[in-house]
């Protein structure tokens, strides 16, 4: 079995925990959680670092919010093919083999995705796709006729498969590590052995691994897997979102975290991204205190956000489906600032019908009666190729015609999407807003705005991304009514960074003074309009820079709904003058370091004692 045994009995928080595997060490007894929410989860007491082990912290990236303390459990490391696997005698029988071993694992995906919730199911469906990928199997045959066995030509099939990924950057560079979850997986089946993965624990734990593959992430048992580490990954991937959406502390891209001893416990902070090996359990006191205080004063705090002197930022949700907006509509934010309709489309085969999509927009409006509800049209392209709208290969497809571009192509997509948008709206109340993806001029977003309001749609707004749209804000906001910056794809494209490059991850940081003067720019133009400007990027949750964004002039901020306490907190312990300050000494920094150190050693002490 390779996730968490959910069938199990939970054990009790107030006894000790058992280890039903090797890779738990015993003496590491207990656990504690605590999440980013209004309240803290999890056990007591303390963890006893096996003999040996030496207090260690290391710095990595905070992806999901709270505090965990726990032992390590490692993940299995992928499958690999045995050296000098030597060739089949039967090539056709051998890629008979390969197909069925590719077929299990999409069989195994899709079973799984029974078993999660909306924006999981659909990520797990999307890479059962890549497991029936027709082209992967040839591949593979390829491999066998040039002498290979049928472990190592799936490999060497993936790898293949992988460097193209790569190089092509964006929605593919971000799907390599599912490329990779799927051959290994398949490698496993051809040679009977059981499939990487989570093994079976039973006490609550933290899980490390390499990086961790939407087939693990999304069927993790919260009763047990109290955070999670891993040595890649980013802040938009696959891990970093699902964490934040199941509220489990996070950390990516902590270098070494693989050799990190299994059963060893550790603290992890999912704000601050800081991972401390065999801690002190002083240190771990005072993580629970701290944790504890911050639930306290999260509970404290209800309703619309505003500042500390009654100035109004609107906090919202970001949304990948119907189960996320279902959770989402159930708590204490605003709306949805961003939901993302990719989901609706990514594992189908063809373009799905109006009535199809109308459906799906229905379960994700009723939720928000009365409340807004900002949508983002298909979001696909080149970089996110879809079987029924591709436009064939492009050099550079994270630059290609994708987002909008895709949709004057294709306006008949545009067309059906937004026809079922008007239905589901009237139908629910919900305060719907459509905005679309890449817009780089005016005359895009004028030809956007038409369509949408053709369609019986009132309320037609543009995502911010492209550094030129947020230099010349002020003509593409004339155009439509709401502006909303996308600062994931923003940072990316300002630093010249691929931003599911680990290497780069100190470019990408939101932080960046380039970043925050873009951002800046923006909002100036939208201001120059009267046109409000939101924040649905990861930036926004974070409490600090939510802080200065306000003080940039943003007036919305868009996040996993995990996140919306602790920036309401932020929020209300600042006025809008200290925001505006703190805008200012971010900008004035020479690095991102300095930024966040400024703006932190500024902020009020009652806030960062929390954080």
């Amino acid at each position: 079995m390779t996730t968490a045994d959910t069938d199990a009995a939970t054990p009790s928080p107030d006894a000790p925990h058992a280890s039903a595997s090797p890779t738990v060490s015993p003496t590491a007894a207990r656990t504690e959680a605590h999440s980013g929410g209004s309240d803290g989860a999890g056990g007591s007491g303390g963890a006893a670092a096996p003999t040996g082990a030496q207090t260690e912290t290391r710095q990595g990236i905070g992806v999901s919010p709270g505090t965990a303390f726990g032992p390590v459990v490692q993940v299995a490391p992928p499958v690999r093919p045995p050296k000098n696997e030597p060739a089949v005698d039967d090539a056709d029988a051998a890629l008979a083999d390969v197909k069925a071993a590719f077929e299990t694992v999409a069989v195994s995906l899709e079973q799984r995705a029974t078993l999660v919730e909306d924006t999981a199911q659909q990520i797990l469906k999307a890479t059962a796709l890549i497991a029936r990928d027709k082209g992967l199997v040839k591949a593979a045959g390829k491999e066998l006729a040039a002498g290979h066995g049928r472990a190592t030509s799936i490999d060497r099939a993936v790898e293949t498969y992988a460097a193209q990924f790569e190089s092509l950057g964006g929605y593919f560079a971000e799907r390599v590590a599912d490329l990779r979850d799927v051959g290994s997986r398949a490698v496993a089946a051809v040679l009977g052995v059981p499939a990487p993965g989570v093994p079976v624990f039973t006490e609550p734990s933290i899980i490390v691994a390499e990086d961790l593959a939407p087939a693990e992430t999304a069927t993790l048992d919260r009763s047990r897997v109290v955070g999670i580490i891993t040595e890649a990954g980013g802040r938009t991937s696959h891990t970093a979102i699902l964490a934040a959406q199941m509220g489990i502390p996070a950390v990516v891209q902590l270098a070494g975290a693989t050799s990190i001893p299994a059963g060893v416990p550790v603290a992890i902070d999912g704000d601050s991204g800081e991972v401390t090996i065999a801690p002190d359990m002083a240190l771990v006191t005072a993580q629970r205190e701290r944790a504890s205080r911050r639930a306290s004063a999260l509970a404290e705090l209800s309703g619309a956000g505003r500042t500390s002197d009654g100035h109004a930022v609107a906090l919202l949700a970001n949304i990948g489906g119907v189960e996320d907006a279902v959770a989402a509509g159930a708590q204490d934010l605003e709306g949805v600032g961003l939901f993302r309709t990719e989901f609706v489309f990514l594992s189908a085969t063809k373009a799905p019908t109006v009535d199809e999509q109308a459906e799906i927009y229905r379960g994700v409006f009723a939720p928000f009666e009365g409340r807004r509800v900002v949508v983002r049209t298909l979001d696909a392209g080149a970089d996110k190729p879809l079987k029924f709208a591709d436009l064939g290969p492009e050099e550079n497809p994270a630059l290609g015609r994708r987002g909008l571009r895709l949709s004057a192509e294709r306006p008949d997509l545009l067309d059906s999407q937004l026809e079922a948008l008007a239905v589901a709206a009237r139908d629910t109340g919900a305060d719907v807003r459509v905005m679309a993806p890449m817009v780089a001029t005016a005359e895009e977003a004028a030809w956007f705005a038409r369509r949408v309001r053709e369609n019986g749609l009132p309320k037609a707004g543009v995502m911010i991304e492209v550094p030129g749209a947020a230099l010349r804000s002020r003509d593409v906001l004339t155009e439509v009514d709401f502006g909303s910056l996308g600062t994931n794809d923003l940072a990316q494209y300002t630093m010249a960074a691929d931003r599911m490059q680990g290497a780069l991850s100190d470019l990408l940081d939101p932080w960046q003074p380039a970043v925050l003067d873009v951002v800046a720019a923006a909002c100036a133009g939208a201001a120059t309009v009267d046109r409000p400007m939101g924040v649905c990027g990861e930036s926004a949750g974070d409490p600090l820079l939510a802080l200065v964004l306000v003080g940039l002039g943003v007036t919305s901020l868009s996040m996993a709904p995990s996140k919306v306490p602790v920036v309401r907190l932020a929020l209300s312990l600042h006025t809008l003058a200290d925001c505006q300050k703190l805008a200012e000494a971010a900008r004035a920094s020479r690095t991102a370091v300095d930024a966040l150190t400024a703006v932190r050693d500024a902020a009020i002490s009652e806030l960062t004692d929390l954080i």
